[in-house]
């Protein structure tokens, strides 16, 4: 149920967004879009076409490998885009506040879609070298079924060196920047605030709305961060410890804390490209007046229909 959620969220949002009555800028709305198309295509490649797929339906020309094979690239790419599309949304929030005079360049609408057609692209192309590690898992009547990784991915120093880059670039990488940058503008912002307290008298902090903005910035910040590095973690332990040991899933691990790390470290590396844009569209006042507005639409037209 939660992954129907997901996909449902993520579309909902896309078109409150794309309506563009929330008050955002262009630029942090075709962020956001952005993060909630590849969101919503994470869902679909990730748990629909792979997961239940696999679990429930056997839906059988999915399970052939080639398409198996390109499945799962494209898994990869959405999720990685999503990533790289958080740590670019990041970077230009912290252009926004911290250097006001490259904001007037940077923070577009020109600019967002060059940066978000590069790191689809670019997640793209990082993904598909994965397609030519895979093999066939099953061989019946000459017709491959299911997809698992060749066995020399471990052993072949090219694709250890591809494994150790994929890493690195996702999820440390993004992690590592995503720090970097939500600390320039936690800094800025403190010291901004520290300013503005010198200016004005007692009686008048009370009530400074610019200082409650701030306030709600530092910590919309501090719950995206946590929120990706805490949701990656338990990934980054899999992959750095036991990833040759339970990849193909053999009996003898099911039971093993290894399988369920793995299964855990999944599953929470796919809830971090679902929650980040809604932690940011549902704090904002105005998005959550349009969606309460859609609900209320909705409402009534199913009431017109059914009476």
């Amino acid at each position: 149920m939660l992954p129907e959620l997901e996909g449902f969220v993520n579309l909902v949002a896309i078109v409150i967004l794309s309506l563009r009555n929330c008050g955002l800028s262009e630029c942090i709305s075709l962020y956001l879009v952005g993060m909630a198309a590849a969101d919503l295509m994470g869902v679909i490649f990730a748990v629909v076409l792979s997961e239940i797929n696999n679990i429930y339906i056997y839906a059988l020309p999915l399970l052939i490998t080639p398409i198996c094979s390109v499945s799962h690239v494209l898994r990869l790419a959405t999720m990685d885009c999503s990533v790289w599309l958080t740590v670019a949304f990041t970077f230009d929030r912290c252009i926004a506040i911290c250097c006001q005079k490259l904001r007037e360049r940077y923070c577009t609408e020109r600019t967002a879609t060059i940066v978000i057609v590069i790191g689809c692209l670019g997640s793209c192309a990082k993904s598909v070298p994965v397609y030519f590690l895979l093999e066939p898992h099953l061989i019946i009547d000459n017709v491959p079924w299911r997809c698992i990784f060749r066995t020399d991915y471990f052993t072949v120093p090219m694709w250890k060196a591809y494994q150790s880059f994929n890493t690195i670039t996702t999820p440390l990488l993004p992690i590592g920047l995503i720090l970097l940058f939500s600390a320039l503008t936690v800094s800025h912002i403190i010291a901004a605030n520290r300013a503005r307290r010198g200016l004005r008298n007692s009686s008048e902090k009370r009530n400074d709305p610019e200082m409650e903005n701030r306030r709600k910035s530092i910590i919309l910040l501090f719950a995206l961060s946590a929120n990706f590095i805490l949701l990656w973690m338990l990934f980054i332990v899999y992959t750095m410890n036991w990833q040759v040991e339970n990849y193909f899933y053999t009996n003898r691990y099911l039971n093993t804390p290894t399988y369920i790390l793995q299964q855990f470290g999944f599953m929470s590396q796919f809830r971090s490209t679902c929650t980040n844009t809604c932690i940011y569209t549902l704090s904002q006042r105005k998005f959550r007046e349009e969606l309460k507005a859609g609900v209320k639409h909705l409402m009534t037209l199913c009431g017109r229909l059914c009476g």
